[in-house]
This record gives structure tokens, sequence and C-alpha cells, in this order.
């Protein structure tokens, strides 16, 4: 299997976990949703969906509209086949998630598995988004040395080119930046903080972590640790 055909299928399995479709909806949804797929063809993508059914990812299901099986009929043409995400293919397109290996840092591959990162665990996100940065910082130092070597013999219009490369790659490693920061602060909200964490340790008895209070409030109207009463009409204080 070749690298792009790999990617393909990876992007069928992802969108028809989302709903089942059938070929004409696929190939739209590759091309509006997923624009690297605007070059594949029909004849691209159904011998793709052949395989994918061959090794039993997916299943196909005649159309279930009844005009269009009539329109067809009457036509003399074939009803629209749907095609199905069976619990095998689910389960191949969850270990394609979870893969994080070099080729997933690649430009083609790495814009599909960005597509389908809503469907992604966290920390595999972060090592994609921290290897396809590694691999574009490693482009951009090789460019700048391959400019600093030839810089003399480019004439302006060549040079350009060049900067305009190097600046878009640049471009990107900064919106990786973004991304991952991003990432980890959402990671980090999840955890609690050191300061939260002395603060209870420093409110928390020694029977049961119950908070300290001063003895005038455990005898006063007002319940310790200084909260109003519970409001009735509130169902988690019932």
């Amino acid at each position: 299997m070749s690298r792009r055909s790999g990617i393909l299928e990876f992007a069928v399995l992802g969108l028809l976990r989302e709903a089942p479709m059938h070929g004409y909806e696929l190939r739209k949804r590759l091309n509006t949703s997923l624009g690297i797929f605007r070059a594949f063809s029909y004849g691209t993508l159904y011998p793709c969906l052949k395989t994918l059914v061959a090794n039993g990812w997916l299943i196909e299901e005649p159309g279930n509209a009844p005009e269009d099986a009539l329109a067809a009929s009457l036509a003399g043409r074939r009803a629209k086949i749907v095609y199905r995400l069976t619990a095998e293919g689910k389960e191949h397109f969850e270990e394609l998630l979870s893969h994080t290996g070099p080729d997933t840092w690649e430009d083609e591959h790495f814009a599909a598995r960005f597509a389908f990162f809503g469907q992604t665990e966290r920390e595999v996100r972060m090592r994609v988004l921290e290897g396809r940065r590694s691999r574009l910082e490693e482009r951009l130092e090789k460019m700048r040395a391959s400019l600093a070597r030839t810089r003399e013999r480019l004439d302006d219009y060549t040079l350009e080119l060049q900067r305009h490369g190097m600046e878009s790659v640049e471009r990107e490693v900064r919106w990786l930046n973004e991304l991952i920061e991003s990432e980890r602060a959402g990671r980090d909200q999840r955890r609690p903080s050191p300061e939260s964490t002395a603060q209870q340790d420093n409110t928390s008895g020694a029977t049961g972590g119950l908070p300290r209070h001063r003895d005038d409030e455990s005898s006063g109207g007002t319940p310790p640790g200084g909260s109003t009463p519970p409001d009735p009409s509130d169902d988690t204080a019932k």
C-alpha cells in the first residue's frame, strides 16, 4: 500500500465513523473538508472502498430512500450504495488514530490526522504536534543553510521564492507552538495546582479532612466556613 492510498483509507474510515455515506457524499466531503484530496477521482476512491469492504472494515448497503431506488430503476441504473463502518473498521480506525510515528508528521498525512483531532486522545495529539514541529524545525534549518550557501548565485526572484518558502514554514512553526501551548494549558487545567493543594492541606483537619473553623463560628448562626444556608429549592440540598 502506498503512503497516499493509506492516507485516503484513513480519511474514509474517519468520515464514515461520523455517519454512513455513499460514494458521491464521501468524495464531496474529502474535497471540501479535507482539501488535500481534491486530486482524487472516483477511479481512485472506489477501489479504496472495495479494499476496505474486502478487509471487513466497511459493508455495502442499498440506499434507504425509496424514491432514489425507484428513480434508479426507471433510469436503468443501480441504486446508490451506502458504505457503513463495521465494528472491525471502527477498531482499526482507533488503532490508526493512536499511531504517532514519523509518517504522521509529513505534510499530507499530518493534514489528514489534524482533521480528526477531535476524535484523538490528548496525549496522541501532543505527540503528533510536537513531532510535526520537530520535523519543520529540521526543514527550516536546512532551508536556511541552503540559502546561506547559494544566496550569491540566486537572482532576485528565486531568492524571494526561497524566502517565501521559509516564511511559510516559520508561520506553521509558530502556529504549532500556539497549538501545543493550548493543549498543555488544557491539560494543566485538569490538574490541581500546587496552591490549591496546599490550601486543601491547610484547611483539612485530622478527622476526615473536614475544614477547620473557629469556635465562635460553630456556636453562632453562621455555619462553619462562613457559608450561607442551602436554598431549600436546590435539589442538591435535599
